[in-house]
């Protein structure tokens, strides 16, 4: 098994798709991405709150006061309390596209959350994955976890756990321009991974759209 090493760097600026389906153009991403999470500042006194993230993005904020606040957002079904308690998972991820009201504790804002929109990405059905594998061969990239991994993968698939940072992203330099699918269980570990890899230059990303899950769906095979 094959451990490939990356580094996350810094997003691009994109568009928007709100609930709605009316796209409008914003800024570029909020706060910054520090192992693996997206911080979100929360200043001292601030009472309305706009962030504009990605899909995929785990986010955790950065409170300037002390204390546990109310996280809700009720079209997303999230009901959290901020910071989370020691021991529970710190970060919230952000599943779905659009524009989405909500409140952290007396504060009201809005997330803008952005699908991954560029050139030298496509996202891909588990038939189309299938076919790309079978007449492509591109470098399969796994982003879950070793022991998600090694419950069933995509034969000839590479672990890169979304995980994991390391120093040498130099390593994939001769895939630059070459074909690189990406999968995880759903598709959001993965499209966190192309944003990766389309900010280091890399130029034909290909994504699993619904993840592994999707390819079982699909009676595809698996190891």
């Amino acid at each position: 098994m094959k451990v490939i090493s990356v580094i996350f760097l810094s997003l691009l600026v994109a568009f928007s798709v709100s609930a709605t389906g009316k796209s409008e153009e914003v800024s570029g991403p909020s706060g910054a991405v520090e192992g693996g999470l997206r911080v979100l500042e929360v200043a001292d006194g601030s009472d309305q709150l706009n962030y504009t993230i990605y899909r995929g993005d785990y986010i955790v904020f950065n409170f300037a006061e002390d204390g546990s606040f109310d996280f809700t957002v009720p079209e997303l079904e999230i009901n959290e309390v901020v910071p989370k308690p020691e021991g529970e998972t710190s970060y919230i991820k952000m599943k779905k596209s659009g524009d989405y009201s909500f409140t952290l504790g007396d504060r009201r804002g809005v997330f803008h959350i952005l699908e991954l929109e560029s050139q030298n990405y496509h996202e891909l059905s588990a038939s189309e994955a299938s076919d790309l594998i079978e007449n492509v061969k591109p470098l399969v990239l796994d982003v879950r976890t070793k022991s998600e991994f090694d419950s069933g993968h995509i034969s000839g698939a590479n672990l890169l756990p979304v995980q994991v940072f390391a120093e040498n992203i130099d390593r994939l330099a001769e895939y630059k321009d070459q074909d690189i699918l990406l999968y995880c269980a759903s598709g959001n570990r993965s499209t966190v991974a192309a944003k990766m890899l389309i900010d280091a230059g890399f130029s034909r990303v290909y994504n699993l759209r619904h993840g592994i899950g999707d390819w079982v769906r699909n009676a595809l095979p698996v190891e």
